[in-house]
């Protein structure tokens, strides 16, 4: 499992590292240990070092870093932890706030230093980053999704940070990372309460083509991988447009038209429910 395919990805704060263990257990596919927005300015020290302790512990799923934004001294204090830690690099990192194609290249190029193979998350969260998304996912072959930071997005563009007025920005991150191929993750659902509206979300976030969604507690985290993971029945008829179409050109099945985008969707329906097209 990789950021590339993750459907759910659990945040938890690094200056809690009694809950890090906690998440890892969560059945998320992968965790974030947050330096960034979760954290108090005086415990952004004792974040960091809790991070570069879980990433010298064996782990058994994606653990990866949010770290503060690079053009801040927090930033720049989180990427030196981790470049001179004797402790394993994240296995992705989580970049905030990204308004350049740079700030993705100069985050690679620097844990390129110690031959990282990982994976970059860039999330966008204002107005210069949402005008240059197109540029930041295809800025560097590490970056493998955009993240949606919605909820900073809509202080910076004055918008309020429900569905309808951000429905524009969410489309235009998407079609930014389809451009790239890459991955798009929704924000996390800030209602911590409402199944009902977690559902919702994730089933809006899914039919726009988001790939997965960040959640932000435990109990987030079944609903957001249930959305995103296609049903037996979804998967047998994809499969069946497979077979319908293996003489190529469009052919009638079932009462519908198959062709080339058809078929293109049903080995997206395959290849996310983990299995081989």
């Amino acid at each position: 499992m990789s950021v590339e395919t993750a459907r759910v990805i659990l945040f938890v704060p690094g200056d809690r590292p009694d809950r890090i263990g906690r998440a890892l257990a969560a059945g998320a596919d992968a965790v974030v240990i947050d330096l960034e927005d979760s954290v108090a300015p005086a415990n952004k020290l004792a974040a960091r070092e809790a991070a570069v302790r879980a990433l010298d512990a064996a782990r058994a799923l994606p653990v990866g870093v949010r770290v503060n934004a690079l053009n801040t001294p927090g930033g720049i204090r989180d990427l030196a932890a981790l470049l001179d830690s004797s402790a394993a690099l994240p296995d992705f990192v989580v970049l905030p706030k990204v308004e350049s194609a740079a700030e993705a290249r100069l985050c690679a190029q620097a844990l390129g230093g110690r031959d990282w193979r990982g994976e970059l998350v860039c999330s966008i969260e204002s107005g210069a980053g949402l005008e240059h998304a197109a540029e930041i996912a295809a800025a560097d072959s590490h970056v493998v999704a955009l993240g949606f930071g919605g909820a900073d997005l809509a202080a910076a563009l004055g918008a309020e940070p429900a569905w309808e007025p951000m429905l524009p920005a969410r489309a235009r991150l998407v079609w930014a990372a389809a451009a790239a191929g890459i991955r798009a993750l929704d924000m996390p659902c800030l209602d911590l309460d409402s199944a009902t509206v977690l559902a919702e979300e994730c089933r809006r976030a899914r039919t726009m083509g988001f790939t997965g969604k960040f959640a932000i507690h435990p109990k987030q985290v079944e609903g957001v991988r249930q959305a995103f993971t296609p049903t037996a029945r979804q998967v047998a008829d994809a499969h069946a447009v497979l077979r319908a179409a293996e003489d190529g050109g469009a052919v009638r099945f079932r009462g519908s038209m198959i062709d080339a985008a058809v078929v293109h969707r049903a080995r997206l329906v395959i290849e996310r429910a983990g299995g081989g097209a």
